[in-house]
């Protein structure tokens, strides 16, 4: 009885859980020579295989594990469209469906309620033998493999035109078996055409038509070829798939369906034009490059609004991606198998939006052919924005262009083009694809590639045409509907007070105790309030606009930034010494702006922030703070009769200069191309603006109150250039903003220092080595202003033109220097 008891839990436990049984035995056994053998049992049988060849059965369905089936003979079978033996096909299981046309088959008692599968969707047919069984061979992903197998025991497996499934068996497929019946058929053999009956047809006509033409349709069936008017109307007519997947699970989709709640959550994530906010990225497969162009999209796109996946070549081919995708982007240059193009063309014919980088898919309409001079070459693109204004940028080539090929299909806009010599090429097109209108943006520019600061061969002319690359992807991006707005501005962080002085810490601490009593344990900024939290303290309530001031911060308080870093290239007697640290608030300015007055000077405060959601620049000017850029701002009192107090205007050059002199006074760093542009800008050469300094003063009485803003590109190489993308053109170690922050406060101290005792003539030698002005010849105020040329800077630091044989100066308070048409022009707000 205990035998018979455990025998039935056991048979209960494995019936319950046998779509899992089968899917393990696939994968286990696949590697191995065997042959798996799913099916249907006619009711007038009753042998049954030997029983080490029966797996599993339930009810009237079976599934035999044999040993392996080979298929070597095709000649009778018909060829399903000869573009599909081209190419290298996916690793994946090859296997002989049979079906004969039955009516009123009673329904398996074991059927589920699970969603009746259409078996083309999980498969590529490949050639087929008509008539009484109906046989087709196809090959598909392990996983849908298993799928099709389990919706074939549960009787939920579909397959038009009245057929009814009765065996699948797997087989071993000779690699030449298909390209030797393609040229049987290409010989002049007649070719047998399964016929096109509508979906309802109650059976199957005795009697096959041929077909004159290359190839052969298939109603049901995802075939395509791109030359084929049938063929494409036939693609858009009759192309089904399982819908709904859920949003998380797209790069690797589960082997059952999502959850009742997953499909809530996924569902309420659905953005307003009905699809799931899902970005795939086809790269053939490669995880480098896939890498490369998440963090491209995330640079372009709000990120908070879409979720970016790596859809692999097997998924691509599989899994039901189809209607669950917002934008696919296929960024690789290999050419794309037929399966794969009919797939991604399946996509767009139901209304997807796509995106081409490098790609070589061309829906009807175009084609691909070679350029003359290779790929990855420099060439001048202009690209038209939707107000039909025109931008001229440097992109590199994919080494292949776009042509019109006459054929019907969808409206082909030209939205780029390539100069070569006296013609213009087609470089990027908008083209629409099937009846639902798909919309597809192709580009044979690498739109996708950065300026390589390893490879120096066009780094500069590159750079300097980024920001414009980025504003092409962004234009693009929005016409296929997203949005490229900024994210939502992220919420402050908490402050920390840093210090690498006890003594000035402690100084720090009582002044602010006494300010904190006076007010209410809050103190006020530009930047809003700060409500100081002591050690011991339990975070308190916070109201609107304030953040929290923590005066002794854990151990880990930041992932951006190093205080033992910092600590070891501060080497100053005061400034830089006390830092209030935030890894993010809305400027370093405004957090020390209600401090600048109060606060002791000899605690050397300093506020630095690793990104400000409202960074300013000179004149008002936004000045951009992502990660990786070096920001701080600097308290500094001097006495207004001191040889600098009556020069504040030099201070903007020292502390520019300080910033250069970080970089190019370290060891091996001496030829990094950093360089100063009159008045207050940290260039890279003379081509691109990497920083700039900005100086704000209250006089108290015999007192300069200076706040010192800066912020310079130390490893965010994007949209513009960066420090490091100079450091690795030269194949140095790169450089972090912690060390270079320490070490422009460091030489800004000296170099105030030396000024203080021997006045201008004590730094500027070394402020016009590093300059880029020297013998320019400029215009002043406009382009048909007066031509001047640059003599250096007058005692207060302001520009010496000479025009003949005047010597003028122009002071940098409204005015700055247009570096592209070397002009002296006066700022607008």
């Amino acid at each position: 009885m205990l035998i018979t008891l455990c025998y039935i839990y056991l048979w209960m436990r494995f019936q319950r859980h046998y779509t899992a049984v089968i899917r393990s035995a696939l994968h286990r056994l696949s590697s191995g020579q065997s042959s798996f053998t799913f099916c249907a049992l006619k009711p007038e049988r009753t042998d049954l295989p030997r029983e080490h060849a029966l797996f599993l059965r339930l009810g009237d369905r079976v599934i035999y594990i044999t040993e392996p089936q080979v298929c070597v003979d095709l000649s009778k079978w018909t060829l399903l469209g000869s573009s599909l033996i081209c190419g290298r096909r996916i690793e994946s299981v090859a296997f002989i469906i049979q079906a004969t046309s039955r009516q009123n088959v009673p329904a398996s008692p074991y059927r589920t309620e699970e969603k009746v599968l259409n078996w083309s969707d999980y498969c590529v047919p490949l050639a087929y033998s008509p008539g009484q069984p109906y046989r087709a061979i196809a090959e598909a992903s392990l996983d849908n493999f298993s799928r099709l197998g389990v919706a074939f025991m549960e009787d939920r497996l579909h397959m038009g035109n009245g057929l009814v499934p009765e065996k699948i068996v797997s087989v071993l497929l000779r690699e030449t078996a298909l390209r030797e019946l393609f040229e049987q058929q290409q010989d002049g053999r007649r070719i047998e055409a399964e016929p096109t009956e509508r979906r309802d047809s109650p059976q199957l006509p005795q009697e096959e038509p041929e077909l004159p033409s290359e190839h052969q349709h298939m109603d049901g069936h995802h075939l395509h070829l791109s030359s084929c008017h049938e063929c494409r109307e036939l693609e858009n007519s009759t192309i089904l798939s399982v819908k709904f997947a859920s949003v998380e699970n797209i790069p690797d989709l589960p082997d059952d369906y999502a959850t009742a709640d997953e499909e809530e959550e996924e569902r309420g994530r659905r953005i307003s034009g009905g699809k799931p906010p899902n970005v795939l990225v086809f790269t053939g497969g490669c995880e480098e490059q896939f890498q490369k162009i998440r963090s491209l999209l995330v640079e372009c796109v709000d990120t908070d609004r879409y979720a970016i996946y790596h859809l692999r070549p097997q998924q691509a081919l599989s899994e039901p991606w189809l209607d669950n995708t917002l934008l696919l982007v296929l960024a690789t240059d290999q050419t794309l198998t037929p399966q794969l193009q009919l797939r991604f063309l399946s996509y767009l014919s139901r209304g997807g939006k796509l995106l081409g980088l490098s790609s070589s898919l061309c829906p009807a309409g175009l084609t691909l052919r070679p350029r003359d001079t290779q790929s990855d070459r420099i060439c001048s693109l202009t690209f038209t924005k939707s107000d039909s204004t025109e931008l001229q940028l440097s992109v590199l080539s994919s080494g292949s262009v776009f042509e019109r090929d006459g054929a019907s299909g969808g409206d082909v806009e030209l939205w780029g083009e390539i100069s070569a010599q006296d013609e213009r090429e087609m470089a990027i097109v908008r083209v629409t694809h099937g009846v639902d209108s798909g919309e597809a943006v192709l580009c044979q520019v690498r739109l996708e590639t950065a300026p390589d600061a390893q490879g120096s061969a066009g780094f500069s002319e590159l750079k300097m045409s980024n920001a414009r690359r980025y504003e092409v992807l962004t234009e693009i991006l929005t016409s296929l509907g997203l949005s490229c707005e900024l994210s939502q501005v992220p919420p402050h962080s908490p402050v920390y007070l840093l210090s690498t002085d006890t003594e000035q810490a402690g100084r720090f601490l009582c002044w602010l105790r006494a300010q904190a009593g006076d007010s209410g344990g809050v103190l006020r900024s530009a930047a809003g309030g700060l409500k100081v939290v002591w050690a011991g303290d339990e975070p308190p309530d916070l109201c609107e606009g304030e953040c929290v001031l923590h005066t002794e911060p854990p151990e880990s308080f930041s992932e951006h930034f190093s205080l033992q870093t910092y600590r070891q290239h501060l080497q100053t007697q005061r400034l830089g010494r006390t830092v209030l640290y935030a890894d993010i608030t809305s400027s370093t300015m405004d957090l020390l702006h209600g401090m600048m007055l109060q606060s002791p000077q000899e605690v050397g405060l300093i506020a630095i922030a690793a990104r400000q959601t409202q960074g300013k620049g000179r004149g008002g000017n936004a000045w951009l703070s992502p990660l990786g850029c070096a920001m701080f701002t600097l308290h500094l009192q001097l006495p207004v009769d001191s040889r600098l107090g009556q020069r504040i205007p030099f201070l903007q050059h020292l502390a520019a200069l300080a910033v250069v002199e970080s970089v190019r006074t370290l060891p091996g760093y001496e030829d990094v191309d950093l360089r100063l542009k009159w008045p207050n800008d940290i260039y890279y050469s003379n081509l691109m603006k990497l920083g700039g300094v900005l100086v704000n003063s209250t006089v108290t009485g015999h007192t300069f109150s200076l706040l010192i803003g800066c912020g310079f590109n130390v490893s965010n190489s994007n949209p513009t250039v960066c420090i490091n993308d100079l450091v690795l053109q030269q194949n140095l170690d790169t450089l972090a903003p912690d060390q270079l922050i320490a070490r422009s406060v460091t030489l800004l101290e000296r170099f105030v220092s030396d000024f203080q005792l021997r006045g201008p003539q004590a730094l500027l030698p070394l402020y016009y080595s590093r300059w880029v002005h020297s013998g320019t010849r400029v215009r002043l105020w406009s382009e048909d202003g007066p031509e001047a040329e640059v003599v250096g800077l007058d005692e207060n630091g302001f520009l010496q033109v000479r025009t003949g044989e005047q010597v003028v100066s122009v002071q940098p308070d409204g005015n700055s220097f247009d570096m592209l048409r070397n002009l002296v022009v006066t700022k607008t707000s």
